[in-house]
């Protein structure tokens, strides 16, 4: 178009070419593939941490075979578990805005599924994660700082947010798995559940579908 304005001007139809006003938007720069793990290496991560007495563990076991978000595990607490039931709600994440770490009720959508059915792996795990939060409960003493949340430091404090990132890239190195973001496990939840024979109905709340 450009071009047979420029021609029209030269044959002085046209007092200017309005086509060269135009601002062309910039090239889209390719997206990232994200990368994922096949089953064994997220069998080999999670047997890794289970061995090495990780308190992280269960937060890495719920990432991975639940597909929750950083946030949501991170903003777990106790009352949203249900060990008799082997359900969990997610009703509160952790998000750091600014300066502040903020524990908050998660904005629920039209469809979202807040109730979601556990397999044993995940009950075992957090049954696991009751006991080193006790431990470092009693081991903390006075400088214990009380809550109700799942994941915390070894004085009861939240945990930073930035230094899971930190944290998950270290284990994948120790564990001798390929480094992936902490984000992209969530795509290998699916064929996790498909391995742990979690039946397809359950799997398809799990993955909140």
């Amino acid at each position: 178009l450009r071009a047979a304005l420029n021609q029209a001007q030269t044959e002085e139809i046209l007092a200017r070419n309005v086509a060269s006003l135009v601002k062309l938007p910039k090239a889209r720069k390719r997206t990232r593939k994200a990368s994922t793990w096949t089953v064994d290496e997220a069998r080999r991560f999670l047997e890794y941490a289970r061995d090495t007495d990780d308190p992280l563990y269960a937060a890495w076991v719920l990432i991975l075979v639940m597909g929750m978000r950083k946030g949501e595990v991170f903003g777990l607490r106790w009352p949203d578990v249900d060990f008799e039931a082997e359900e969990l709600s997610i009703g509160w994440q952790l998000q750091r805005v600014g300066s502040q770490l903020i524990h908050k009720e998660r904005t629920k959508t039209d469809g979202s599924t807040d109730v979601l059915p556990m397999p044993s792996l995940c009950t075992t795990a957090l049954r696991v994660r009751q006991a080193q939060q006790m431990a470092a409960r009693d081991a903390a003493g006075d400088a214990w700082h009380g809550s109700e949340l799942v994941f915390t430091t070894r004085t009861g404090r939240p945990i930073e947010p930035r230094n899971v990132n930190r944290a998950f890239e270290a284990r994948c190195r120790a564990a001798g798995v390929k480094v992936i973001r902490v984000h992209d496990t969530r795509h290998t939840c699916g064929k996790l559940l498909a391995a742990l024979d979690v039946h397809p109905r359950v799997a398809m709340q799990i993955l909140r579908h």
